[in-house]
């Protein structure tokens, strides 16, 4: 166990699959106290019981990002545990909506802005103000680089990102004075339930990523890591969005 993060308590929303998983892991492997937010009561349970057994600590809360009563009740029961809220990761996001924008629903859009969008934001703008009277802390919003450069086919996923990339930028500025951080991470391509869903239902979409970036390759979701720690650490860094995608967007 590492001390990177001793002492500081976490929340990971989309905590328990894919990319949230591995951030919830490895926070608690440098000594955060993570909270483990998801739909799935007992898909959170799995990952802290994984942190547990290696002498880290852990805490399972079920929560939807769409329904802010659960996000409510989120805040409440990490403060009535821990007492205080150091890092949000808002990592949780959805792509029901893949394929051409004219055969996009109604539902399937307001499903993506709930999730991705209006849930992040509201998770974090009720966290904000306790975070401030108890010293501060840091928001890191979980992008796309599909904010940045925006492909055909997944349109209202890049559009829902791209929002939040302003909203980061608003949050860092409202939220300075609290001694809050807040910044964005827009990885490329890393193996995770979103990217291999792609990759399995759009003919040639894991070959294009692969040949699009510098290193020519799909990341391992642990090398996602580095730049989230990076964001989380007392570095003297907010409303930026950092970029980890392998060299795409500079192949571009």
């Amino acid at each position: 166990m590492g001390d990177k993060f001793k002492d500081k308590v976490v929340i990971v929303t989309g905590g328990s699959r894919g990319l949230g998983r591995a951030i919830s892991v490895g926070f608690a492997r440098e000594g955060a106290q993570v909270v483990v937010a998801s739909r799935k009561i007992a898909a959170c349970q799995e990952v802290v019981a994984l942190i547990e057994e290696a002498g880290g600590i852990g805490m399972a809360h079920a929560a939807h990002m769409g329904e802010v009563a659960d996000l409510d009740a989120l805040i409440a029961a990490a403060y009535e545990r821990f007492g205080r809220v150091d890092v949000l990761v808002n990592n949780a996001g959805i792509n029901v909506a893949l394929g051409p924008l004219s055969e996009i629903t109604t539902t399937a859009f307001d499903k993506m802005v709930d999730v991705n969008l209006k849930g992040a934001w509201y998770l974090a703008s009720r966290l904000a103000p306790r975070m401030g009277a108890h010293g501060g802390g840091c928001v890191i919003n979980m992008l796309s680089v599909a904010a940045l450069c925006t492909p055909a086919y997944s349109g209202i996923y890049a559009a829902t990102k791209a929002a939040l990339k302003a909203l980061t930028e608003v949050m860092a500025q409202e939220w300075a004075p609290w001694n809050i951080r807040v910044n964005a991470l827009a990885p490329g391509s890393y193996h995770s339930d979103l990217t291999d869903g792609a990759i399995a239902a759009l003919p040639h979409y894991g070959e294009g990523m692969v040949t699009a970036a510098l290193i020519p390759r799909i990341a391992e979701t642990e090398e996602i890591l580095n730049p989230v720690f990076y964001l989380a650490s007392e570095a003297f860094t907010t409303g930026i969005t950092l970029v980890a995608d392998g060299g795409l967007m500079a192949k571009r």
